[in-house]
């Protein structure tokens, strides 16, 4: 079985304590577009089997187009966005690293199935394993761990079929290697400059590889998984604002709600306001009693903003 690295431990949940849950993908892009569109990723891996529909994701950095009979495999604590362009229908499964065999792809991978008997096989395992997560037929556990695992067969299989996906360029790895790296120090304060010293290129190497590969700058994707992680805590919980910009890397709550109304159009605190009833109920329930994650000890020096954001255009008091 797989673990999760305790590095990754402030990575968004996937709203589930079940190891296994499945859901429509429709399920996935219902709702606020950020929800789906902005860079984020799990505590548990994602098979995303898409039946109809396209758009594109960009996962570990690297965008392209997905349709019908795409398969994608997105291990826990991979950065990912998915932007949808039509009706997508399909199936998106949660696994927890708990119940992942050795063998499941430890990479992310976007597997195309053109032949009718691949697509046929992976739908009838979600089925099976749906039928087993959703019932209460006896040995459920080791029928589940068999369906999982011949999952695992169907993806290793799939990525020996095609050559071309052990095929990296030199931007993709070093994109690959700052989102990563990013994931794991989302909440440090860093910018992209840093982290660029850190994989030991320039900022301007780092930032023409994430154009070759995503046509976004490497301030941009953090920015967007930093914004991500914003609106999250904002929406599914009531933590104070200044406690969700300390948790953020940044150094006053002024500056990250001037940040966050720069990006998302509005304040914080109205940003909240548009929760459904439904929602914000669920985040006061969730608060009695909770833990927020612990923000991993700084790597730099605190300051006033995190580095690489505009600077602060004003001197107002933090709330």
């Amino acid at each position: 079985m797989q673990e999760l690295p305790p590095a990754l431990s402030h990575l968004t949940l996937d709203m589930s304590a079940a190891p296994v849950r499945m859901t429509p993908l429709q399920a996935l892009t219902k709702g606020p577009r950020w929800r789906a569109e902005a860079m984020r990723s799990y505590r548990s891996g994602l098979l995303l089997w898409i039946t109809r529909g396209q758009g594109r994701i960009t996962l570990a950095g690297v965008t392209s187009g997905f349709g019908a009979h795409n398969a994608i495999w997105i291990p826990a604590g991979t950065m990912h966005g998915l932007t949808v362009t039509s009706a997508v229908y399909g199936t998106a499964c949660f696994l927890d690293p708990s119940v992942l065999p050795e063998s499941m792809p430890g990479i992310p991978l976007h597997l195309r199935a053109r032949d009718a008997t691949a697509q046929g096989a992976l739908t009838i395992h979600l089925d099976d394993l749906q039928r087993e997560v959703s019932g209460t037929r006896p040995a459920a556990d080791q029928a589940t761990a068999c369906h999982i695992g011949l999952i695992s067969v169907w993806l290793e299989r799939m990525q020996h079929a095609d050559p071309s996906l052990a095929q990296h360029s030199a931007a993709e790895r070093l994109v690959a290697r700052y989102t990563d790296m990013v994931e794991r120090q989302v909440m440090t304060g860093q910018g992209a400059g840093e982290y660029a010293e850190a994989l030991g290129v320039t900022i301007s190497h780092l930032t023409r590889a994430c154009r070759a590969t995503c046509g976004r700058t490497a301030q941009d994707l953090l920015t967007d998984r930093i914004m991500f992680e914003a609106r999250r805590l904002l929406w599914d919980t009531d933590l104070p604002v200044k406690r969700i910009a300390v948790m953020l890397g940044f150094g006053s709550a002024a500056y990250f709600t001037r940040a966050f109304k720069a990006r998302a159009g509005l304040a914080p605190s109205a940003f909240r306001q548009t929760r459904p009833a439904r929602v914000a109920q669920a985040a006061m329930a969730s608060d009695q009693g909770a833990v927020p994650p612990r923000r991993p000890a700084p790597s730099i020096p605190a300051r006033s903003g995190r580095a690489g954001w505009p600077a602060p255009i004003s001197r107002t008091p933090g709330l």
